[in-house]
This record gives C-alpha cells, sequence and structure tokens, in this order.
C-alpha cells in the first residue's frame, strides 16, 4: 500500500510538472512573439527616423548653401539654380512651419528667376532661412 501511494505521489506530480512545462512553454513562446514584433517595430522606426534624418540633414546643409550664397551677395540668380535651391523650395512648399507671409516671399523669391535684384542687405529672405534652418536642426 505505502509503495502504491508513493507511485500515485510521484504520478501526480509529474502530470503537475508535465502542465507547468506546457504553461511555462506557451508563456515563452508568447514572449518571444511579443519580442519579435518589438523588434520589427524598432526596425522600422529605425528606418524611418534614418530616412527623416538624411533628409534633415540634407536640407540643412541646403539651407546653409543658400544663407551663405545670400550673404556673401553672390547674386540669387546663381543660387536659384542650384539643387540646394531646389531642396528649400520643396522643403518650405511641403514641411515648413513658417508664417504665410514669409512662407509666400520666400517661395516668390525662389521661384523668381530675377534673383539679381534680390538686396541681400534687407535680410528678410536671408532671415527666414536661418529659421527655417533653425527649425530643421531643432526636430533633427
Amino acid at each position: 500500500e505505502n509503495a502504491d501511494a508513493t507511485l500515485k505521489e510521484k504520478a501526480e506530480r509529474k502530470a503537475q510538472l508535465e502542465a507547468e512545462l506546457k504553461e511555462h512553454t506557451a508563456s515563452r513562446d508568447e514572449a518571444k512573439k511579443t519580442m519579435a514584433e518589438a523588434t520589427a517595430l524598432r526596425e522600422k522606426e529605425a528606418a524611418t527616423y534614418a530616412k527623416e534624418s538624411a533628409d534633415l540633414k540634407t536640407n540643412i546643409a541646403a539651407i546653409g548653401k543658400a544663407v551663405a550664397a545670400l550673404e556673401k551677395g553672390a547674386g540669387g540668380a546663381a543660387f536659384l539654380q542650384t539643387p540646394a535651391a531646389r531642396l528649400v523650395k520643396t522643403w518650405a512648399m511641403e514641411k515648413a512651419t513658417l508664417p504665410d507671409e514669409s512662407r509666400q516671399e520666400l517661395l516668390s523669391f525662389l521661384s523668381s528667376g530675377e534673383g539679381e535684384g534680390f538686396a541681400p542687405q534687407s535680410g528678410e529672405i536671408t532671415g527666414i532661412l536661418k529659421m527655417m534652418g533653425d527649425e530643421m536642426s531643432k526636430d533633427l
């Protein structure tokens, strides 16, 4: 009888351990799935950040070139022919958070082919560009 009781105890213990093992295995599988989903999300976010960061750095460089060209008095027309001018124009139209009046003034300058008539000493366009550059640097 004692041997039967011990055998029964061991069988119950074995059944309990098997149930716990099954539960822990399911829990581990769920944790692995959750980790894989989180990793995929982080990778997607990292890729998005890398692209946005690269775009911002390119635009910041374009703004820097624009400001430098205008401050040197190199003439707006020469600057307007550069890829940097196109980047600045695209940013101003699509993403920059500028007051409407400033945006319109900047876009008017960037769209005109008459940059030679621009007076850099007025500083308005240069100021707008610097403000955009600061905004982009802050976003980076």
